[in-house]
């Protein structure tokens, strides 16, 4: 097999790290993802994640929290689910960084665009931690931005479900997979796939978006390789 792109951003969920056990970190979710970026690293594909919290955290979870200290814990939480992947890689035999948007300085260093695409140069996996560092952004908008800013050939969204319906398919088992999108249909149809604001900066900057379901065989690495699965959104 061989990469279809060179430069990759991956965004992971955390709902999807914690598997069955819908909370926390589940070991062999954590295994099977590092297998496949060990195996996209190997084929020369420079590699940067995005992690969400929601495995830790999620939004106000029903409290009258105020927004801005909801979403500071919610950075907080995609620092801890990096860090595991640090670690998880690095065991693996592969170099990685956590460069967070906040400034962690003990923990991390400081997000930083040409320390990030140096990495790159040495062969090392880049984790993107605490989104834009801004409350009232979604990681999504994160994912979106960073793979503007290093110049990805994709954006690579692993979620729960294989792509994009018209329904939610959990609720709904006559729901329509769509195979190919723009992004004008995500704006216009208010599509949940991916926020606007990620949809619209995917657009202007032509990044095209994958959305695809995580726990499918080798899905990331099917993903790369350019096969045909999930959700295809282009400008």
């Amino acid at each position: 097999m061989q990469p279809k792109y060179k430069r990759i951003l991956l965004k992971l969920s955390g709902e999807a790290l914690a598997g069955d056990q819908k909370f926390g970190l589940n070991e062999n979710v954590v295994s099977m993802v590092v297998d496949q970026l060990v195996k996209a690293h190997e084929m020369g594909v420079e590699i940067a994640l995005v992690i969400g919290g929601g495995n830790f955290w999620r939004g106000r979870q029903g409290t009258n929290m105020n927004r801005t200290t909801a979403d500071h814990m919610g950075m907080l939480a995609t620092v801890m689910n990096s860090l595991a992947m640090m670690d998880a890689i690095e065991q693996r035999g592969i170099p990685a960084r956590v460069q967070t948007a906040l400034n962690m300085v003990s923990l991390a260093e400081p997000y930083v665009l040409r320390k990030a695409l140096h990495h790159f140069e040495k062969g090392r996996i880049v984790i993107m931690a605490c989104g834009t560092g801004n409350p009232f952004c979604s990681t999504d908008t994160a994912a979106a931005q960073r793979a503007c800013e290093i110049d990805a050939d994709v954006l690579l969204m692993a979620k729960n479900v294989d792509g994009i319906y018209d329904d939610d398919p959990s609720k709904n088992p006559n729901a329509k997979k769509y195979a190919h999108l723009t992004f004008h249909d995500i704006l216009n149809d208010g599509l949940k796939a991916m926020d606007a604001t990620a949809a619209t900066m995917c657009m202007e900057n032509d990044i095209p978006v994958l959305a695809f379901a995580l726990g499918e065989k080798d899905s990331v690495i099917r993903a790369v390789c350019g096969e045909e699965i999930g959700t295809i959104i282009t400008k």
